[in-house]
């Protein structure tokens, strides 16, 4: 039970970077990234919900926790599709270091969802 709880404390916390990565970071230095503002908003906003689920189950949830997991590891990864969408409709203008930036965070959210999954069952 400890380590559900811990997953949820990690996928919280990882929520929050991605959070602040694109909704600050990413915004700040747009130049370099290629992302528009909207997009990297709409982005930002989407973790800041994923982290309120992550935090209330870490906190409160005590049943069916795999049950808890296993709808954010589903949600972390829709987020994944969502996020190639929106990389693909803005393609003509997104640089190098913004396909890195969405690669990367892609790879960690589906291999921590995919691990989210496994300790789910």
């Amino acid at each position: 039970m400890k380590k559900i709880k811990n997953l949820f404390l990690l996928d919280g916390l990882g929520a929050l970077v991605s959070a602040f990565l694109l909704g600050v970071v990413l915004v700040k230095f747009e130049k370099y990234f290629g992302i528009p503002k909207r997009a990297l908003y709409v982005l930002a906003a989407l973790p800041c919900f994923f982290m309120l689920y992550d935090f209330y189950c870490y906190f409160k949830v005590e049943k069916n926790l795999g049950k808890f997991l296993k709808g954010i590891a589903i949600i972390n990864l829709l987020y994944c599709v969502f996020s190639i969408g929106m990389a693909l409709y803005h393609q003509e203008v997104i640089t190098y270091l913004g396909w890195i930036y969405i690669i990367v965070e892609i790879i960690i959210v589906v291999v921590l969802s995919l691990f989210e999954l496994k300790v789910a069952n």
